[in-house]
């Protein structure tokens, strides 16, 4: 009774302390920045020129000029923050130095907004006419600092990252004159119009914000370009003049993407279009979608290694597309008036994902890829989702708010967490609604029907034209009846569903396990110098042993070995990938499977119980016979064919 009683009055001080405790209210936050409306800037045109030959520092050096209309008092400057096919607010704002504004040669106060810190007030003296912006954008100079854009040989310019825009305004209503100067002897592409050029100088016609944020440059030292016909060019810089050659056939292997694309969409939406293409190590990697343009990146010995690198070519048919899936079709909610408008991730399995879809289609039936690489990377898709643990808790809808909370960094149990895998996951569900139109409709028709419904209006048109997941179910539903709504509902939208094999077992395939790595998997981990032990112990290891990644409730999960840690040794042996591959054989028969694990300064060794052997994701034909199944006939080309020499 005395305890209780103490009890009782321990209770009664600590709520008598904390009635005494300071208790402050909130302060409000304070909406500055005024939202987009669809009316033109008044101020008039703004020239934006860009000093991008500093190429030893990595620097590019701007001038913005911004024009403003009589009376304006106050002006707020954005720096563009939700970027188009980014998905996420990835501004690099910590990359913008030394800014400073000016008006009749005076320097003018600023202020971040404490809020929205992307953005900056100004306030203007009585009778400015226009604001002079100067900065400088500093190239990051090695990967731990972010992606690198420009190196002694070539060049990346994004211009949202080297551009401020006045808010208040649709990008579409403000207009800019662009103007870049380059290092000498320097070539450039870009999708941008009027084209002028004085030495070193480059300019452009005028042009509106939005349009020129969609048209970033590639220029470098080493450059050549290709027409690939229906106004689209094949623009390629790289380190070394020698990776410039480019043999006849592989070029054509690119004419046929541009001919496949078409006749799969049934009209272009741009009136011209530039692959820009790095093949180099030097500067970072991308793969990013523009309406009349793309930005790609590729191994130094694309043209030169060829079949080497067959794993790595669905790269170009995959920003294609998207000038059809995602750029001219885009989702209503990822359509924004600015670049301060948060996007909407709910429909990325429709961009994304059909877009990966399609990628693949199209580098199948342009022969960018063979149809056994394309099978190999359905493959490894389908494998991983067969077993991952993520699916279990997290939708395929859902993975499209990653990019915002994500921002693609590593997780320690990515198969658990999930990561973007609207695009994979998404695209083999448009595979299954393929492989269902064809039995629907008897193989009348394929989801090729579906394209030309969807993308095929207003030829030339390079506006866009927002959609919702009703207006695929209509246009899927124009095709052949079907309850659409709840298929895409299910694999879509709803956690805890089957393995998305449908598509792949419906198409007369189907997935089997086998003790080596197809020939995507084989390549990826050549090419990344790792070991990818996934579906058997349940890790990925580098080069060193190092683990990268650790399956969710894998056997080296249960044994407690995760990313950070590394294999020292296997059985008693100094670690090599060849080692623990016979040594996972070996346990199917009985033999033991203990590993050297170093984590931090301590060593451990740990015994694991698997007897399962080495597995892999293989497609394997279910059908008998040899006549071309539903999945042959999707990747088969639908351009006319040359008739093998004697045949009629």
């Amino acid at each position: 009774m005395r305890g209780k009683l103490v009890a009782l009055a321990l209770v009664a001080a600590s709520a008598a302390a904390m009635a005494s405790n300071s208790a402050p209210q909130a302060v409000p936050i304070s909406h500055l920045v005024p939202d987009a409306q669809d009316v033109p800037y008044p101020g008039g045109t703004i020239g934006l020129d860009v000093d991008a030959s500093d190429v030893a520092r990595g620097l590019y050096r701007v001038t913005e000029t911004i024009p403003v209309a009589p009376g304006t008092r106050k002006l707020t400057l954005l720096f563009p923050q939700w970027l188009p096919g980014n998905h996420g607010p990835r501004g690099p704002l910590s990359e913008l130095v030394g800014v400073t504004f000016e008006s009749g040669g005076a320097r003018l106060e600023w202020k971040r907004d404490r809020v929205e810190v992307n953005a900056f007030h100004l306030t203007l003296p009585e009778g400015t006419r226009e604001v002079t912006a100067r900065f400088i954008h500093t190239s990051p100079l090695q990967s731990s600092e972010g992606r690198i854009t420009m190196t002694p040989a070539m060049l990346n310019l994004q211009w949202e990252k080297m551009s401020f825009y006045p808010a208040g305004h649709y990008v579409r209503q403000i207009k800019v004159r662009p103007r870049v100067k380059l290092p000498e002897g320097w070539s450039a592409a870009t999708a941008l119009d009027g084209r002028s050029q004085q030495g070193a100088q480059w300019q452009w016609v005028e042009t509106d914000y939005e349009t020129l944020v969609d048209s970033p440059i590639f220029a470098g030292k080493h450059f050549r370009t290709w027409n690939l016909g229906q106004n689209v060019a094949l623009n390629v810089v790289a380190d070394k003049p020698e990776q410039l050659a480019a043999k006849p056939e592989q070029i054509e292997m690119h004419r046929h993407l541009v001919t496949e694309a078409r006749l799969a969409f049934g009209a272009n939406h741009f009136d011209h279009y530039d692959f820009l293409l790095a093949i180099s190590d030097k500067i970072g990697g991308i793969g990013l979608e523009h309406h009349r343009s793309s930005e790609n990146q590729l191994e130094p010995d694309a043209f030169t290694a060829w079949d080497k690198n067959e794993w790595d070519r669905g790269l170009l048919p995959h920003e294609y597309g998207h000038s059809w899936s995602g750029k001219f079709r885009r989702p209503a909610r990822l359509w924004t008036p600015d670049y301060r408008q948060p996007m909407q991730g709910d429909l990325l399995w429709a961009y994304e994902g059909q877009d990966q879809f399609w990628g693949l289609v199209l580098a199948a039936r342009s022969g960018l890829q063979g149809k056994d690489m394309v099978l190999a990377q359905l493959a490894s898709w389908a494998g991983n989702f067969s077993v991952q643990p993520g699916r279990a808790w997290r939708s395929v809808e859902d993975t499209g708010f990653d990019p915002v909370f994500a921002s693609r960094k590593p997780k320690p149990f990515a198969s658990m967490a999930r990561s973007e895998d609207y695009y994979t996951e998404g695209a083999l569900v448009w595979l299954e609604a393929d492989q269902i139109i064809r039995q629907q409709t008897a193989g009348t028709k394929s989801i090729d029907d579906f394209a030309r419904g969807f993308f095929g209006m207003r030829d030339g048109d390079w506006g866009q034209l927002p959609f919702e997941q009703g207006d695929i179910v209509a246009t899927l539903n124009a095709v052949t009846p079907y309850d659409w709504q709840t298929f895409l509902d299910t694999r879509l939208n709803q956690p805890g569903q089957p393995a998305p094999i449908g598509g792949i077992t419906m198409g007369g395939y189907k997935l089997v396990w086998k003790e080596e790595p197809n020939i995507s998997d084989k390549a990826r981990m050549t090419d990344a110098k790792s070991l990818s032990l996934s579906y058997s112990l349940g890790i990925s290891l580098d080069k060193d042993g190092k683990v990268t990644g650790t399956y969710w409730d894998s056997p080296a999960f249960n044994a407690g070995i995760v990313t950070g840690a590394k294999i020292v040794a296997v059985n008693g042996a100094a670690y090599d990938p060849d080692a623990i591959k016979a040594a996972i054989t070996a346990a199917k028969g009985g033999a033991p499977l203990a590993l050297l694990v170093q984590r931090g300064d301590r060593f451990e060794t740990i015994a694991i119980d698997y007897r399962g052997g080495l597995r892999w994701p293989w497609l394997e034909r279910a059908l008998p016979g040899k006549a071309p199944t539903g999945l042959d006939l999707l990747l088969m080309p639908k351009r006319p064919l040359p008739k093998a020499k004697g045949k009629k």
